[in-house]
């Protein structure tokens, strides 16, 4: 498989059919619930920015790989005790429904942080 892509549809289209649909689930949810983020090619895999990177997300032999970073995975330990995760990453097995409510309420969760973010680092800048 290649590692270099111009753009998620190009990521995409490298997978078969099954993990193509999966791939578009996310990218739709990721959209519906942050619609102003950016899609671009981050890492080697897709990425959503909005004020700096919002979410990843890949395709494995078995399983999506989810990044939202270590407190998208933090706050939602509880929700995620059924998924393999580490410190900013969560693994939604590829013979397994997406949880599609639960990455909802994450990205909007990361949404928020990213905003609110920015606007301190705005106000920090006013201040000088």
């Amino acid at each position: 498989m290649r590692t270099q892509f111009n753009s998620i549809d190009e990521y995409i289209a490298e997978f078969p059919a099954d993990v193509r649909e999966m791939l578009e689930t996310i990218r739709f949810t990721i959209t519906e619930n942050a619609p102003n983020a950016e899609e671009c090619i981050n890492y080697g895999m897709p990425t959503f920015k909005l004020e700096g990177n919002l979410v990843h997300f890949a395709a494995y032999k078995k399983h999506l790989g989810f990044y939202p970073g270590a407190s998208g995975v933090s706050t939602f330990e509880n929700d995620l005790k059924k998924f393999v995760t580490s410190k900013g990453a969560i693994q939604f097995p590829l013979d397994q429904e997406l949880p599609l409510k639960l990455i909802a309420k994450i990205v909007k969760f990361r949404v928020k942080e990213n905003l609110e973010k920015a606007a301190l680092k705005k106000m920090a800048k006013k201040k000088k």
